[in-house]
């Protein structure tokens, strides 16, 4: 029944940090039952998956599988599956996929025994190949371009299978730049996913809401909004005009968020 892979992957889930949650397990159900999860060689995730069979070394039906949970409204879907693809490609793209690079990804997911198969041959498939990386997470990017908190983590979560055989070299700081670029993350979001993907309470994409202005606005333009909501929340502007006490309290708040959304933002431009 196909009810059941999907139930079983969502109870299964995943326990990760940040957003990710249960996601990546119901995408895998949603996979098994389709079929598209392929077999691999031997040597790869285990000694040996068997037979392969519908096997595509050039990653299309998974790349299409991806776009089309992206237009039908899936993001979630596509999220885990794409997460699991460019994980299995970073641990690529400097050389043959090591023990450490594995377990690396392992540990960062949490990965349940029970839904351990479809990963190992999702992440087997999605390997053989490095170069179509950017078309996944190009895709990725534009389905979650209004929730830059899971891309974020995404990014980290690649940061650490990077580092898991050594520091990062060349190939994978590429990889990494080019995975950067294609989510649309600001420079900020690349300092906290080196970093360990720690971020402000305040969110980039709240920034810009609390001070009223598109994620476009140029520097001059953010620091003139922010002066000018600093100034209309002042403590004495809001004696001058006659603020009860409460009415204060909830300016003096306003401010500190006001202030937390510029700092936050001044952190991702680098002002």
């Amino acid at each position: 029944m196909a009810i059941w892979g999907k139930l079983f992957g969502g109870v299964a889930g995943f326990a990760v940090g940040g957003p990710m949650g249960a996601v990546v397990g119901t995408a895998l159900g949603h996979a098994a039952d389709n079929g598209s999860l392929l077999e691999t060689p031997v040597g790869g995730w285990t000694d040996r998956w068997g037979p392969r069979l519908n096997a595509d070394p050039n990653g299309a039906a998974t790349f299409m599988a991806a776009k089309m949970a992206a237009a039908m409204g899936k993001r979630d879907q596509m999220y885990g599956l794409v997460i699991i693809i460019l994980s299995a490609k970073m641990a690529k793209c400097d050389g043959p996929v090591n023990r450490a690079e594995i377990d690396a990804f392992k540990r960062r997911f949490q990965l349940p025994p029970e839904n351990m198969r479809e990963v190992g041959r999702l992440f087997d498939s999605a390997r053989q190949r490095t170069d179509d990386y950017r078309a996944f997470a190009t895709e990725l990017g534009r389905a979650f371009a209004n929730k830059t908190g899971m891309l974020e983590d995404a990014l980290a979560s690649l940061f650490v299978i990077a580092r898991a055989d050594g520091e990062v070299n060349a190939s994978e700081e590429t990889f990494l730049r080019g995975v950067h670029k294609a989510f649309n993350l600001s420079p900020g979001a690349w300092d906290r996913a080196r970093d360990g993907g720690a971020r402000p309470g305040v969110s980039e994409v709240d920034a810009y809401e609390v001070l009223g202005i598109s994620r476009d606005a140029s520097n001059d333009e953010v620091r003139v909004v922010w002066r000018r909501l600093v100034r209309e929340h002042h403590p004495d502007v809001m004696t001058a005009r006659g603020a009860t006490p409460a009415q204060q309290a909830k300016g003096a708040a306003r401010i500190a968020q006001i202030n937390a959304a510029w700092d936050r933002i001044k952190r991702d431009r680098r002002l």
